[in-house]
């Protein structure tokens, strides 16, 4: 997905953007949020592991969605991951 049309979504459904780096093979070991996620992958890879559902790897360019309360895990690639975050508080 082309990264101005991701943040002019953003926009539209009330999501402050916030950007992150994590360092190469770093792992966010599981945790929640207490807002909604949407994030696009900018450079590098994620693997997100999901409480209710299967483990995924993000690619530059993908987006997933995350909601508020949902337990996670995350591990940044080998290269790294850097992403465009969306939060949102409210829905």
């Amino acid at each position: 997905m082309d990264r101005t049309a991701f943040e002019a979504g953003l926009a539209r459904d009330g999501y402050t953007p916030v950007s992150v780096s994590m360092e190469p093979n770093k792992i966010n070991p599981e945790h929640l949020h207490p807002f909604d996620a949407r994030l696009l992958v900018l450079e590098g890879s994620m693997t997100v592991t999901r409480e209710d559902g299967p483990t995924r790897t993000y690619a530059a360019g993908e987006i997933f969605e995350m909601p508020r309360g949902t337990k996670h895990a995350e591990e940044a690639g080998e290269s790294g991951a850097t992403y465009l975050a969306g939060r949102r508080n409210k829905s």
